[in-house]
């Protein structure tokens, strides 16, 4: 396995927590999937997890620069779900499946913590 790219990406909770103030779920509709937001609204502090969700999905797309597709990539085309052991995992939609088959990606690990102030996430894609 080689590595094809790798993105990190750091959101302050604080700022997130503004923009669910201001606009509520309605802000997160063009972030975060469906899903995402279940996931995040459903939990204490949610936007410690949107903030998470963010800085992972700006990695995934750092890391997927090294193909033209990818200039092209939304945010609804990166997904942050759950393992069944609960650990976290990308998935490539539209725009961003098609850079990631360009590059080869065969495996993308993602990795994500936070703090009471900050969210951080890095993403390492590998391939054949």
């Amino acid at each position: 396995m080689r590595t094809l790219g790798i993105g990190v990406d750091l959101v302050e909770i604080r700022r997130v927590q503004r923009m669910l103030d201001r606009h509520g779920t309605r802000g997160l509709r063009h972030l975060l999937t469906d899903d995402e937001r279940t996931y995040c609204m459903s939990r204490p502090r949610s936007a410690q997890h949107v903030a998470a969700r963010v800085a992972s999905k700006e990695a995934a797309y750092k890391a997927l620069q090294g193909v033209s597709e990818a200039k092209r990539v939304t945010w609804l085309d990166i997904e942050v779900s759950s393992s069944a052991e609960g650990r976290p995992r990308l998935v490539f939609h539209g725009r961003a499946r098609q850079a990631a088959d360009d590059l080869g990606v065969t495996e993308a690990t993602i990795s994500i913590s936070h703090s009471q102030d900050t969210a951080i996430a890095m993403v390492v894609l590998t391939g054949g």
